[in-house]
């Protein structure tokens, strides 16, 4: 046995290639199978093969716009046995989607039953739901059995299937098209077919048009949701000139007046391919955490259109100014992304421009002219040679019937029979034709189609039908010949078939009349706070374990509270509604809330850190209002500090916003507002030093400069205050005492300073 194996005559041949090589030949063929039969749809007909090969299977099934339904089980079967070999449910998805009246503007699919809504809720299974063409469909079809266009050996090669449909308008723009392939996606907008047909017109005439001169005809996308875009118009002409671009969309709207000055907003169109429960709950979330503290509710009183209703908080409030937050925050306004990725004939992957695609449908639409052209003259054809057998027949009865009576071979013997003129007898030289050509003899075709005739058509007046028959085809052949030979002739035809597009599915078409409107955006300024929440006194009340809360009105501030057992009071002071509060944290961050987010001071409070991402170890050195333009003063108990303007710490986001640098065991300390042009800090040796505020740099974020030098311990405390009118503080009997002879303590900033004053606080606090 290990003989035979290593005989070199019969040793098996190296079947091995590299990895690399081996690798990139397979994925590219997924790739290319991705591309061309899954993911980009034709350029001619705008379909993928699944959609494709269901209205076919349809077809085939005989389920016209006028007749009955079939069962989608039955549909999604046929198409998965016959043409499609994957899961019936990608199908049946597929098939869904083309009955639904929100994604496809034109619907190609009628449905009877649920195919799901704009909700976002999924279509019934297939066994419950029935479907059938709709016209603009078959208008997609019209054209199959006349050698319009090529066809194909199914996946097994029991059946054949078209390789594209012989579309009677640019399916592709009018309905768009969205898929993601190997290395490449397309994404297209649908648009308005009367609109389409108009700029097809535009180009027959001027083949040569400008892409800009197009937007005259088609100034930008029809989505069967309606809406408006807002979209610059040199945007708009930049997308459709180079294939890529965007769209913005925004829901369509109306302010309802309630009375008395009440109103609410309504919104009666959303975005294309948003769903309107995900929108509702992204709405009631902002409500829910008062990021936009103007909206007070959101209501959806849909049945058949859509009806949101937005409540305001005020009637005070601009609904501009509350319609421009929501843009911004939620799916109200989406950017519809553009990406003309199709298959030019077919085959090659292309970013085309609109007018590229128009190009490409109206070459096809041309081929396909020719095509049936010359498929009906073909019919005309053999038509015109079975009449002239038919009139040889009525010309020559006698002889006919004599033959088939007697003849053992008849069909032989009329193929023999001489029926030219030195044979025929006529009834009248008026009712001579001439006979078949070939010298009198009849074709095998004209031969059968004699012997089938019915005897009661042996009438003299289906001669006559006959004979105007055939001058009636010989006219029309004649202008099929003319047809095929001007290619005048041949735009003109196809000039007429859009025109009939248009009549079908123009504005007298149910839908057909444009539904997405355009309108400039405006600029959506920031809005204050104080233009969305009604200016109201508070008190804010923060305990020692963080608990914070707003008191109605200005409370006295040594009233008395209630706090859980164990905790206390730590922070109270008056505010407003509309301020922001700023924390600081011992981690040298600062956190944002907007006093209007604050819980109600019937009850004990919230956690402050369930608003902010405050770590549990983190201490809350300060909370207080903010104060646009003032100037705060940090420090961190090392003794470095520095100043930072108040406006630079207000966070945007949870997490807050680092301002002090602090590393291992430092910790900031002191966060106090700039009241005066003098710095007096005070270690923990009860040393105080004081210097000028000028010596303290400004900045956004650091770890400061020494403002005490310290041989053991840190700092306490620091402060600042106006040199000419003293340092105070309160003694240790709380009594107020103010220093005005500061030159002992007077030093440059990052000494060591001299001991307090008598009388000084023990616990080395300024305040």
């Amino acid at each position: 046995m290990s003989d035979t194996v290593d005989d070199p005559d019969i040793r098996q041949p190296d079947l091995s290639e590299p990895l690399r090589r081996a690798l990139g030949d397979r994925y590219l063929t997924y790739a290319l199978s991705t591309i061309m039969h899954r993911a980009l749809p034709d350029a001619r007909d705008g379909l993928k093969p699944v959609h494709r090969r269901i209205l076919y299977a349809m077809r085939e099934l005989r389920l016209t716009s006028s007749g009955g339904f079939r069962k989608s089980a039955k549909i999604s079967g046929d198409v998965m046995g016959n043409y499609h070999p994957h899961g019936d449910a990608a199908i049946y998805d597929a098939m869904a989607r083309l009955a639904q009246d929100f994604n496809v503007r034109y619907p190609l699919v009628d449905g009877q039953g649920n195919f799901g809504n704009i909700d976002g809720d999924n279509p019934a299974a297939s066994r419950y739901t029935e479907a059938r063409l709709t016209i603009v469909a078959e208008a997609l079809l019209d054209g199959l059995a006349e050698n319009a266009v090529d066809f194909r050996d199914n996946y097994d090669g029991t059946l054949t299937e078209p390789v594209v449909l012989p579309a009677q308008f640019p399916n592709l723009l009018a309905n768009g098209s969205s898929g993601i392939a190997v290395g490449m996606a397309t994404n297209i907008p649908p648009h308005n077919i009367a609109e389409l047909v108009d700029a097809c017109q535009h180009l027959i005439r001027t083949p040569d048009a400008r892409d800009d001169t197009l937007l005259q005809y088609v100034p930008g996308p029809d989505f069967p949701t309606g809406g408006v875009i807002v979209e610059p118009r040199e945007n708009i002409a930049q997308a459709y000139r180079t294939g890529k671009g965007g769209f913005r969309l925004r829901c369509r709207y109306e302010v309802e007046d309630l009375g008395r000055g009440q109103w609410q907003i309504v919104v009666t169109e959303i975005p294309y391919q948003v769903q309107k429960s995900k929108l509702i709950e992204k709405l009631a979330e902002l409500i829910q955490t008062k990021k936009i503290p103007i909206l007070a509710d959101v209501r959806d009183e849909s049945a058949d259109d859509i009806r949101l209703i937005l409540e305001p908080r005020s009637k005070n409030v601009d609904p501009e100014v509350l319609m421009g937050m929501l843009y911004r925050s939620s799916d109200l306004e989406v950017r519809f992304s553009l990406n003309m990725n199709v298959l030019i004939d077919g085959v090659t992957p292309k970013v085309c421009s609109m007018k590229e695609v128009l190009r490409a449908f109206l070459d096809f639409r041309r081929e396909v002219l020719v095509r049936r052209s010359e498929h009906r003259m073909e019919k005309i054809d053999h038509r015109l040679e079975v009449l002239e057998g038919f009139i040889v027949a009525f010309l020559n009865l006698d002889r006919l019937i004599d033959i088939i009576r007697y003849d053992d071979d008849p069909r032989a013997a009329l193929m023999r029979e001489d029926w030219s003129l030195d044979h025929v007898r006529a009834a009248s030289e008026a009712d001579y034709v001439s006979p078949a050509p070939g010298e009198g003899e009849l074709s095998e075709v004209q031969v059968d189609a004699i012997l089938n005739m019915r005897l009661r058509s042996l009438r003299r007046l289906e001669e006559m039908e006959l004979i105007r028959e055939r001058e009636a085809l010989m006219a029309e052949r004649a202008g099929l010949e003319d047809l095929l030979d001007s290619e005048a002739l041949q735009w003109g035809q196809i000039s007429d078939e859009l025109k009939d597009v248009k009549k079908r599915f123009g504005k007298e078409y149910e839908g057909g009349a444009r539904r997405t409107t355009f309108a400039e955006a405006g600029e959506v300024e920031d809005v204050p706070i104080e233009a969305m929440i009604e200016r109201e006194p508070i008190t804010v009340v923060c305990s020692q374990m963080g608990w914070v809360r707003a008191m109605t009105g200005h409370i006295d501030l040594t009233r008395e509270l209630k706090f859980k057992d164990g905790d206390g009071p730590r922070f109270i002071f008056h505010a407003e509604t509309t301020d922001r509060l700023l924390i600081f944290g011992s981690n040298g961050r600062f956190y944002t809330v907007s006093a209007s987010n604050l819980p109600g001071g019937r009850g004990m409070g919230e956690p402050l850190r369930l608003m902010v991402d405050l770590p549990n170890e983190v201490e809350i050195i300060d909370i207080f209002a903010h104060v646009p333009g003032r100037k705060l003063l940090v420090a961190s108990s090392a003794g470095d500090g520095f100043v930072v303007p108040e406006d630079e710490v207000v966070a945007q986001t949870r997490s807050g916003r680092q301002v002090l640098n602090v590393r291992g065991d430092v910790r900031a300390q002191v966060c106090k507002p700039i009241t005066g042009d003098t710095i007096a800090v005070v270690g923990e040796n009860r040393k105080v030093l004081v210097f000028g505020l000028d010596e303290l740099p400004e900045m956004g974020r650091g770890k400061g400069v020494r403002l005490q030098k310290y041989k053991d311990g840190g700092m306490s405390d620091v402060t600042t205050f106006e040199l000419a009118q003293g340092l105070t503080w309160l003694d240790p009997a709380g009594r107020t005492r103010t220093e005005t002879q500061l030159d002992e303590w007077r030093g440059k900033r990052a000494s060591a300073g001299r001991m307090a004053p008598r009388g000084f606080p023990r616990d080395n606090k300024f305040t």
